[in-house]
């Protein structure tokens, strides 16, 4: 029987509802981590391990070779030129969809920013398939200089050498697998942009590139070198952010710049007023002192 009036039942009430309430907790949490477990387990075999794991600032081996569109090995370091920045997309030529949905998204992005590959930044494009060949990187540089628009003298198309594409997959955290029974890669869609010293700068994902993401990826990895440094104003305001993985507008800097801006307006303002209450000051202190 429950004494209502006694502070100590409604005690033990309490204590029996909150241990009631800490062992809901502990099954919701249960039942969380078990289907994190299954979706886990449930995840196609082909698409296990599977994506890319971002490796800022690591640098690559340059010295890594790859057969080039006329057929000879080239190493990757003949591609990395002072204050040029590159981008680097890891395919494979005859892929049905994906591929061609990447390479497509970063031709019409590439297309709207006023810079040309060759000139101020490179672009890599690198087959993760073993037994395609120099002449459909050819092919494929010759399809989408046609989609470009503009010189390809810095868009390079080159195929896998004595297993150096797995490697460099591996270096840079792009995870690919290839399925036996499709006859397909399974692959992330993402494009990475590097320093001009071959450092991993940024990784940008999707089928779509937004030339402002593609400007302020290629301004940031450039370090503020040669004719990016005007661009380097931009990235006060933008900042990437991984969660949407784009250049989205930084208010606190926003804010920053435009108290900044304030300040500097006061003290001009004040230094004219200054200056013309000088002007006028002098000429009647003369008239006193006559």
């Amino acid at each position: 029987m429950t004494n209502i009036g006694n502070p100590k039942g409604r005690g033990t009430h309490e204590c029996v509802r909150r241990e009631g309430h800490g062992k809901s907790l502990l099954v919701w949490l249960f039942l969380g981590l078990s289907a994190c477990v299954l979706a886990e387990e449930q995840l196609p075999l082909m698409l296990q391990g599977v994506g890319v794991d971002e490796r800022i600032g690591r640098n690559i081996d340059l010295d890594m070779t790859f057969i080039a569109e006329n057929g000879y090995p080239v190493a990757l370091r003949q591609f990395f030129h002072k204050d040029r920045p590159v981008i680097l997309n890891l395919v494979y030529y005859r892929c049905p969809m994906l591929c061609n949905l990447v390479l497509n998204g970063q031709t019409a992005g590439l297309r709207e920013i006023p810079w040309s590959a060759g000139e101020e930044f490179e672009v890599v494009t690198i087959s993760i398939d073993p037994s395609e060949t120099f002449d459909l990187a050819s092919q494929k540089k010759a399809l989408y200089g046609a989609n470009y628009g503009k010189p390809m003298t810095g868009w390079h198309f080159l195929v896998d050498h004595e297993g150096n594409a797995k490697r460099l997959a591996e270096a840079i955290g792009f995870h690919y697998r290839f399925d036996e029974g499709q006859q397909q890669f399974a692959h992330a869609a993402a494009i990475m942009v590097l320093t001009p010293d071959g450092k991993m700068s940024r990784y940008l994902y999707g089928i779509r590139f937004k030339a402002r993401d593609l400007r302020l990826a290629l301004t940031e990895a450039a370090e503020g070198k040669g004719k990016f440094t005007i661009d380097r104003l931009l990235l006060f305001c933008y900042h990437y952010d991984p969660r949407t993985h784009s250049y989205t507008m930084f208010a606190t800097n926003l804010m920053r710049g435009g108290g900044i801006l304030t300040v500097l307006f006061l003290g001009i303002m004040l230094w004219r007023l200054w200056r013309r209450e000088r002007q006028i000051a002098i000429p009647q202190f003369a008239e006193v002192t006559k």
